[in-house]
Protein backbone atom coordinates (compact mmCIF):
# COMPACT_ATOMS: atom_id res chain seq x y z
CA UNK A 1 0.00 0.00 0.00
CA UNK A 2 1.35 3.40 -0.95
CA UNK A 3 1.86 6.00 1.79
CA UNK A 4 -0.67 8.36 0.20
CA UNK A 5 -3.34 5.65 0.20
CA UNK A 6 -2.60 4.80 3.84
CA UNK A 7 -2.85 8.48 4.77
CA UNK A 8 -6.15 8.76 2.88
CA UNK A 9 -7.63 5.79 4.73
CA UNK A 10 -6.46 7.20 8.07
CA UNK A 11 -8.08 10.58 7.33
CA UNK A 12 -11.32 8.86 6.30
CA UNK A 13 -11.40 6.79 9.50
CA UNK A 14 -10.76 9.93 11.59
CA UNK A 15 -13.56 11.73 9.74
CA UNK A 16 -16.04 8.92 10.39
CA UNK A 17 -14.96 8.85 14.04
CA UNK A 18 -15.50 12.60 14.37
CA UNK A 19 -18.99 12.26 12.88
CA UNK A 20 -19.94 9.36 15.14
CA UNK A 21 -18.64 10.65 18.48
CA UNK A 22 -19.22 14.41 17.96
CA UNK A 23 -17.12 15.26 21.00
CA UNK A 24 -14.33 14.24 23.33
CA UNK A 25 -15.09 13.83 27.03
CA UNK A 26 -12.40 13.95 29.70
CA UNK A 27 -12.37 14.09 33.50
CA UNK A 28 -10.56 16.64 35.66
CA UNK A 29 -10.06 16.66 39.41
CA UNK A 30 -10.71 20.03 41.04
CA UNK A 31 -10.19 21.15 44.60
CA UNK A 32 -13.52 22.17 46.10
CA UNK A 33 -12.51 22.88 49.70
CA UNK A 34 -9.01 23.69 50.94
CA UNK A 35 -9.18 24.75 54.58
CA UNK A 36 -5.97 24.02 56.45
CA UNK A 37 -5.55 20.24 56.71
CA UNK A 38 -8.99 19.56 55.16
CA UNK A 39 -8.97 19.00 51.39
CA UNK A 40 -11.98 18.03 49.31
CA UNK A 41 -11.81 17.32 45.61
CA UNK A 42 -14.43 16.60 42.98
CA UNK A 43 -14.18 14.87 39.62
CA UNK A 44 -15.76 16.93 36.85
CA UNK A 45 -16.47 15.73 33.35
CA UNK A 46 -15.74 18.17 30.55
CA UNK A 47 -16.70 17.79 26.90
CA UNK A 48 -14.98 19.34 23.90
CA UNK A 49 -17.53 19.34 21.06
CA UNK A 50 -16.46 18.43 17.52
CA UNK A 51 -18.56 20.21 14.90
CA UNK A 52 -19.83 17.95 12.10
CA UNK A 53 -18.03 20.14 9.56
CA UNK A 54 -14.71 18.74 10.85
CA UNK A 55 -15.79 15.16 10.11
CA UNK A 56 -17.21 16.06 6.71
CA UNK A 57 -14.04 17.96 5.80
CA UNK A 58 -11.89 15.00 6.82
CA UNK A 59 -14.02 12.62 4.72
CA UNK A 60 -13.80 14.86 1.66
CA UNK A 61 -10.04 15.28 2.11
CA UNK A 62 -9.58 11.51 2.48
CA UNK A 63 -11.55 10.78 -0.68
CA UNK A 64 -9.56 13.45 -2.52
CA UNK A 65 -6.31 11.85 -1.37
CA UNK A 66 -7.54 8.46 -2.58
CA UNK A 67 -8.36 9.91 -6.00
CA UNK A 68 -4.99 11.66 -6.24
CA UNK A 69 -3.21 8.46 -5.20
CA UNK A 70 -4.97 6.40 -7.85
CA UNK A 71 -4.30 8.94 -10.58
CA UNK A 72 -0.60 8.95 -9.76
CA UNK A 73 -0.51 5.18 -10.14
CA UNK A 74 -2.19 5.18 -13.58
Amino acid sequence: MKPLTALALLVIVLGVGALLYQGVTYTTRETVVDIGPIHATADRQRTVPLPPVIGITALVAGVALLIVGRRQRA
